[in-house]
């Protein structure tokens, strides 16, 4: 059997440009000193564990890392709560980026695969009074919440959940996104930017990719790319 396959431009040559950019943020000195701490730790700790003559748990370990390294280089508050008021590089950067759009009557969509992350823009959007909507894998109305986005013209940021909210969405509505940490498989940031870039969408769609300088999110954004190529 044969299947013709057609890109995404061939079938909607009437769909509008698509830009992608990746911004790139220099920590605040707090949560420097705290991803350098998690850094040296599990460097020792993965040291010793291949030192020994049994390396069970290295994998485990490196996972455990990885998880705790992204998390900081998003938001202190992800390794400890306590540290959920501290300021964040990315946070502070999202929310200048969303007042400007909100001044210009642009719509956002902002991706996250923590829902901890998100639940601390959602603290940071409510003190500021600013409306948005939120979809994660607990919702139940998405197509409520979907609704309300694409229609109030008020409401001009919409919070989801990177794997809740990958696919299966209409929201052309706004013409922004905003990928607050980087995902191994580039795919699944691809399907979260075509929730804009879509049948429907008459605008140009920019969306941003935010990462740390000098972090682990550098190295993913590296294996996106040789991923791509391949």
């Amino acid at each position: 059997p044969f299947i013709l396959r057609r890109t995404k431009q061939q079938v909607l040559e009437e769909l509008p440009e698509k830009t992608e950019q990746t911004i790139v943020c220099q920590m605040e000195p707090m949560q420097q000193k705290l991803y350098d701490q998690l850094l040296k730790h599990y460097r020792q700790t993965l040291l010793e564990k291949v030192q020994t003559p049994t390396i069970s748990g290295s994998a485990l370990t490196v996972l455990e890392a990885l998880l705790r390294l992204r998390q900081a280089a998003c938001h202190p508050g992800l390794i400890d709560p306590k540290l959920s008021d501290q300021p964040a590089a990315k946070v502070e950067v999202l929310l200048e980026q969303l007042a400007e759009l909100q001044d210009e009557g642009h719509k956002a969509l902002v991706f996250s695969q923590f829902t901890s992350l998100l639940a601390l823009v959602r603290n940071r959007l409510d003190h500021q009074n600013i409306r948005y909507e939120y979809l994660d894998g607990q919702t139940r109305d998405r197509k409520q919440r979907v609704e309300h986005f694409q229609n109030d013209p008020d409401c001009k940021i919409f919070l989801i959940s990177l794997k809740a909210g990958g696919f299966g969405l209409n929201l052309t509505a706004a013409d922004y996104v905003f990928i607050l940490d980087p995902w191994w498989n580039p795919a699944v940031e691809a399907q979260a930017i075509d929730r804009a870039h879509r049948i429907g969408q008459t605008r140009h769609v920019f969306a941003y990719r935010l990462i740390c300088d000098n972090t682990v999110e550098q190295r993913i954004t590296e294996l996106q790319q040789q991923k791509q190529q391949l």
